[in-house]
């Protein structure tokens, strides 16, 4: 690689913007209006679920992207020229990030006054009405942030978990556009990264950068460093970039400014640690955290000495910026009762534009503090 494509000079930089669809996000309407939206704000990479469906659309959200993109910039929008990259996320074992809600509708009593429905920030949980009279989670919408069991006043609501296979890894490598994976693990489960990344190895000269996605837990820097011998000797052989993601609070970062706390402090930790690579915070990130980023020297712009964290991905927080946006497009697809036809993003001008200025105002946190490329 003999220039750094854009988003890994973000990485360089530290003002690396990634957007996280959900590992088990689904929601293919959502998804590519997430793609175009935070692709024209100036995102560095846009993390989706490793299904190729999902995969396909976000693919296309970029390519719609990059049609609109003089018109972004000549707005004054943070968007490069620029693919960002597209990553797809794979787990070793049991992750709620990989899970799904379900319950069954029959089982509720009539005078529940159904907190799950209201808790949902996906809106993944409908009582008869909105479509077809369908009650239940919509399994496309649900990203398993798990809020929806505690509150349940019945305890009816549980999960369904999966990992992905390794005969699903090469197709999903392989497919259009796909530049990045990140493996999603736990402390303890070195055995079972070592068979997943075996099944990476013979795909992994085609992926750009590989990000490593785990929460704290006793051992997690001896195990950081074991999970670094694995990969090592084929990262450096491709020259590829490689990123820990600090997953501070899993799925919570529109709850409140206060969850981007255990994202900070995850990463400090890491950081100490000195590892090969780069360091991105995850989980509870919001519109807080370059703030408290800033408060603590943490940034690569506060001519802080290195280490610096070097990006911050958004997941939920994000998600739920744009969802006036998204529920508009929605209700209005809806709305055709004749023909069900799609209402995409970019023919809707005016929705366009308020999604990527939403965007926007959460990107442009990280990338107006030094000069963007």
């Amino acid at each position: 690689m003999t220039e750094l494509l854009n988003p890994l000079r973000s990485l360089n930089k530290g003002h690396w913007f990634k957007l996280i669809c959900g590992a088990s996000f689904q929601h293919l309407p959502a998804v590519r209006s997430l793609a175009i939206a935070y692709t024209l704000a100036g995102a560095d990479c846009i993390d989706v679920a490793a299904d190729p469906a999902v995969v396909a659309v976000a693919y296309q959200g970029l390519q719609i992207a990059a049609q609109i993109g003089v018109e972004a910039q000549r707005r004054g929008f943070a968007y490069s020229g620029n693919l960002p990259f597209l990553m797809v996320s794979l787990n070793d074992g049991e992750d709620p990030h990989f899970r799904k809600a379900e319950f069954d509708p029959e089982q509720c009593p009539p005078d529940c006054h159904r907190p799950c429905e209201k808790v949902c920030p996906a809106q993944a949980i409908e009582f008869a009405g909105i479509t077809n009279n369908f009650s239940g989670v919509i399994p496309d919408k649900c990203y398993g942030c798990g809020r929806c069991l505690p509150i349940c006043p019945y305890g009816r609501i549980y999960t369904s978990n999966y990992v992905i296979t390794p005969g699903a890894i090469a197709p999903l490598i392989l497919s259009s556009g796909v530049d990045a994976i990140e493996i999603h693990t736990q402390v303890g489960r070195l055995s079972e990264f070592q068979r997943l990344w075996q099944a990476i190895l013979p795909w992994v000269g085609n992926l750009k950068l590989v990000a490593i996605s785990c929460p704290d837990g006793a051992g997690m820097i001896a195990y950081l460093r074991a999970l670094y011998e694995v990969i090592s000797e084929a990262i450096a052989a491709h020259n590829i970039a490689l990123v820990w993601q600090t997953d501070g609070r899993s799925m919570s970062g529109d709850i409140g400014d206060g969850t981007t706390l255990a994202a900070v402090k995850l990463g400090q930790k890491v950081l100490t640690a000195n590892l090969p690579g780069y360091v991105q915070l995850a989980g509870g990130t919001n519109s807080y955290t370059v703030a408290k980023l800033r408060s603590l020297g943490l940034l690569a712009h506060d001519k802080c000495q290195p280490p610096h964290i070097s990006g911050v991905a958004y997941g939920s927080y994000a998600r739920v910026l744009l969802s006036p946006v998204l529920d508009k497009l929605e209700t209005r697809e809806v709305s055709h009762t004749s023909v069900k036809t799609t209402v995409r993003l970019e023919d809707e001008p005016e929705l366009l534009w308020q999604a990527v200025e939403l965007a926007h105002s959460l990107v442009s946190q990280l990338k107006s503090q030094q000069g963007v490329d």
